[in-house]
């Protein structure tokens, strides 16, 4: 199999991770019937998977620091795939506890997601449709989305405990 069908079936892979935390929320809303009761967790998904669209148009359309290795003339900087797969199993890392409460069970899934995150980006480079830089750029942005996601979530939380304990 080739590296660049190998890095599809993982974005693939990313995206259906996504939808299953998409209809855990919708999910909510519905039994819940507020989308204020929805997991802010949950809620607050949106704004890193904006951050990364954002990033995409600007390097896609606006910003273009470097083209693809394989002569084709498109925009490589940073590497989508590398930037999706990495984004979404972050954010899945992040919240997995909340919904998993077995250790071994998130240990696991850590282990798979950090083997596709691995996969996904020595493949781009091995397909020879980014740079090392392109997939180091993607990882980089990936992570500072998460880490957003990470400390609003963290505020979130320690504010709703502060006003419980008041």
């Amino acid at each position: 199999m080739q590296w660049d069908k190998i890095t599809n079936i993982i974005l693939i892979s990313s995206f259906a991770v996504l939808a299953i935390f998409v209809i855990l929320a919708i999910c909510q809303w519905i039994s819940r019937k507020s989308l204020k009761k929805v997991d802010k967790e949950l809620l607050w998904f949106p704004l890193p998977l904006a951050l990364m669209a954002a990033t995409y148009v600007i390097f896609d359309k606006f910003l273009v620091l470097n083209t693809r290795p394989d002569g084709s003339g498109e925009s490589s900087f940073p590497s989508t795939h590398v930037m999706v797969v990495t984004t979404i199993f972050l954010l899945a890392a992040i919240v997995l506890p909340k919904y998993i409460k077995s250790k071994a069970a998130c240990a696991v899934l850590y282990v798979f997601m950090l083997a596709f995150i691995a996969l996904v980006s020595a493949g781009r480079v091995l397909a020879n449709k980014h740079w090392l830089s392109d997939v180091l750029g993607a990882l980089g942005f990936a992570i500072v989305f998460a880490l957003i996601y990470y400390i609003i979530i963290r505020r979130y939380k320690n504010a709703k405990h502060l006003h419980k304990n008041n």
